[in-house]
């Protein structure tokens, strides 16, 4: 059950991969770069995202233990958490904790993790890319397929 309020959003996902495979892609920015972002770096602690619209967000890493917690600190200060559970069978879940949402972007927001995590997904399980890398069709103009 997602229990989400209007300053926090929860989301569980189920992935066939395994936990270390979870974490590489959450972590490593050549594997952001398959379904999350257009670009991504690291320095120093912080990690530099682009997104296709143009967007640039550098976020503050504030937990990476390997392969069960990644934290960052995300758009307008929001702290997006993943934590990865092996599930028995070689797969994991994922619980999605981001708090600290602004109450006037929860709507936005809720939703655009549901396409990260769906991306994820089809990036780690299926080894295919689900956005369509057009900067004309993004987010911004109603594309969850960005």
């Amino acid at each position: 059950m997602n229990t989400a309020t209007r300053t926090s959003i929860q989301w569980r996902l189920h992935l066939r991969a395994a936990p270390p495979e979870v974490f590489a892609a959450l972590t490593l920015p050549d594997r952001m770069q398959q379904y999350w972002v257009e670009a991504a770096e690291i320095h120093e602690g912080t990690l530099e995202l682009l997104f296709p619209n143009g967007v640039k967000q550098r976020c503050r890493i504030l937990e990476r233990t390997a392969p069960k917690r990644f934290a960052l600190e995300y758009f307008g200060g929001s702290i997006a958490s993943f934590e990865l559970t092996g599930d028995g069978a070689g797969g994991t879940d994922l619980q999605l904790e981001v708090t600290h949402v602004s109450p006037e972007l929860w709507h936005e927001d809720r939703p655009g993790w549901v396409s990260v995590l769906l991306c994820l997904k089809g990036a780690v399980d299926h080894g295919i890319d689900l956005r369509n890398h057009d900067p004309r069709r993004t987010w911004d103009q109603g594309y969850v397929d960005n």
